[in-house]
């Protein structure tokens, strides 16, 4: 068995179950990953891929267990290969943050900016996605860590550690009618055309199902993965919008206004998510802390050495705990 041929199982899954396509990718002959993966199955005894007129269509139930088990090695293998260079200088490499816009806007920047006046040379890389993207990038090794609100589905591989929660708010523009009344209600929101986040984030569907409760249907007239357009189109008069509370600032966002609504609709939870195992730099353990002041670098070594299984579990922490933002 070697590595090469996880690393080939690996790359056939990412390309579409596309030989071709992966050949491509790794820089080598079609006929060679041919070769390894029927030598790997033959090793191993079973099928790793389902095969029709000799196209793979997909993984046999075998070979989803093989991949996982790949995905572990492969990411235990980057570490490997980074270890020399962590033990030599602790405050020298990259550190790749797979985050959500809403966290890139307005949560990280300030601890981004200490964070690298501490750490000079170490490169911040960011990539934004939605809530599953980012899980995703990872599980998959590409970031070191993922930071943003609730997943719609499940990562086994990742640990989760909350951070702090979010409450709502309905943004208006000034002079709106809202402004007037007292504590707003569902039926109040209800009555203008809402603006909300995307059904990919968690709180598109949390807005939704208090409505669904009440037993109103109210019209969305727009959806974005932003909240910075969302308040743009509140800006425009297309309606009002359904926001976390972080995503306001009464100084940047001139023309409008923020209601509460955490008695609305349920706050949301900012959590990091890290993949079980995985080499913790001392520079990503000082983030992580940054970012939130209690998971300190004893808390998130236990968690993540407990694993996947008793992750999520420690006490939500309120956005007061925020750290460098509220």
């Amino acid at each position: 068995m070697k590595l090469q041929q996880l690393e080939y199982v690996l790359e056939i899954v990412k390309q579409g179950f596309h030989i071709s396509g992966a050949a491509n990718s790794l820089y080598t002959s079609q006929p060679s990953v041919s070769r390894q993966l029927q030598q790997f199955e033959e090793e191993l005894g079973f099928a790793i891929f389902e095969r029709s007129r000799n196209h793979i269509e997909g993984l046999t139930p075998a070979g989803e267990m093989v991949v996982e088990i790949a995905k572990r090695v492969m990411s235990d293998v980057g570490d490997l290969a980074s270890l020399k260079d962590d033990l030599m200088s602790s405050n020298r490499g990259t550190l790749t943050i797979a985050t959500t816009h809403t966290v890139a806007n307005y949560v990280l920047p300030d601890v981004i900016r200490s964070f690298i006046k501490a750490y000079p040379d170490v490169q911040v890389v960011l990539i934004q996605s939605d809530p599953e993207g980012i899980c995703a990038l990872a599980d998959e090794g590409t970031a070191d860590l993922a930071i943003g609100t609730d997943s719609l589905s499940a990562h086994p591989r990742l640990v989760e550690l909350p951070c702090f929660t979010l409450d709502r708010v309905v943004v208006v523009p000034d002079g709106h009618p809202l402004l007037a009344r007292g504590e707003i209600t569902l039926e109040d929101v209800a009555a203008y055309p809402i603006i909300t986040y995307d059904h990919h984030f968690s709180g598109y569907w949390k807005v939704r199902a208090a409505f669904e409760a009440a037993g109103l249907d109210p019209k969305v007239a727009l959806s974005a993965i932003d909240a910075g357009v969302c308040k743009t189109y509140v800006s425009a008069g297309l309606g009002i919008a359904v926001l976390t509370s972080v995503t306001f600032d009464a100084q940047r966002d001139a023309g409008l206004r923020s209601i509460p609504a955490g008695h609305l609709f349920q706050s949301s939870t900012t959590s990091i998510r890290i993949r079980a195992n995985t080499f913790l730099r001392p520079y990503l353990l000082d983030f992580v802390h940054r970012v939130s002041p209690r998971l300190t670098p004893e808390v998130v070594r236990a968690m993540v050495q407990r694993g996947p299984e008793l992750s999520g579990s420690a006490a939500r922490f309120p956005a007061q705990q925020m750290a460098g933002r509220v």
